[in-house]
């Protein structure tokens, strides 16, 4: 008759030998594919749940430091590279000029302006991110009475140019508007719009723009109408 073979089961050490065998094996294998040496197949446990509206990486929101206010310095009378330069160092950066002789004209090399007028009085406490714009003519001309800004169409009604350089009518004016310019003095050509002031006006001030043609007649600015 044979004999049917009969195996006992592992002993504790045995298993154990067995089972650290198949974790070594398994962590050979880990870049290949996943296994359980204990042969349980348990899962990791979810991370904690992040509240509803929350990220977890959002770093907290940092608040605005306040803005620190000076008073501003008198820059009448002082050139405008060091009016801006005397600005910048009290702190103030956001620094704008026009020309005051109401001429349109660019402030391309600050050396060659003076300052005649600031849009915040001297001596005003403000916040440093206030806009500071200088009224400024060239070096050898006048100041005016007035600070000479640019006008504005207000209510579709045509502005009062007259004193105003031919430039600051074409740029005031909506760039689809016709516009004929006529020497006063003489038949000569309005080429430079910015060294010519406008005498007479049609529309008059006031009068309602609808897309009709305007008229200017000018001279230079160092002529009489």
């Amino acid at each position: 008759m044979a004999t049917v073979g009969f195996h006992e089961p592992p002993k504790g050490d045995e298993l154990n030998s067995r089972t650290l065998t198949a974790a070594l094996a398994c962590i050979a294998a880990t870049a290949l594919v996943g296994c359980d040496p204990t042969g349980t197949d348990a899962k990791p446990e979810s991370s904690a749940a992040t509240p509803a509206g929350e990220s977890p990486t959002s770093a907290p929101v940092k608040e605005k430091e306040p803005v620190e206010s000076k008073a501003v310095p008198d820059f009448v009378g002082m050139g405008l590279q060091s009016a801006q330069d005397a600005a910048q160092k009290e702190g103030f950066y956001s620094l704008r000029s026009h020309d005051s002789a109401g001429r349109g004209r660019m402030q391309a090399f600050d050396r060659n302006w003076k300052v005649c007028s600031q849009n915040m009085a001297a001596g005003k406490v403000i916040p440093t991110d206030t806009v500071l714009d200088f009224g400024t003519v060239k070096l050898e001309e006048e100041c005016p009475a007035g600070d000479g800004n640019d006008p504005e169409v207000v209510g579709g009604k045509m502005p009062n140019f007259v004193g105003k350089s031919v430039k600051v009518a074409r740029k005031t004016l909506d760039s689809s508007t016709s516009i004929t310019v006529k020497d006063a003095a003489q038949d000569r050509k309005v080429l430079m719009e910015s060294n010519w002031r406008v005498c007479t006006q049609s529309p008059s001030p006031g009068a309602a723009l609808n897309g009709q043609p305007v008229e200017f007649t000018a001279v230079k600015f160092e002529e009489s109408c």
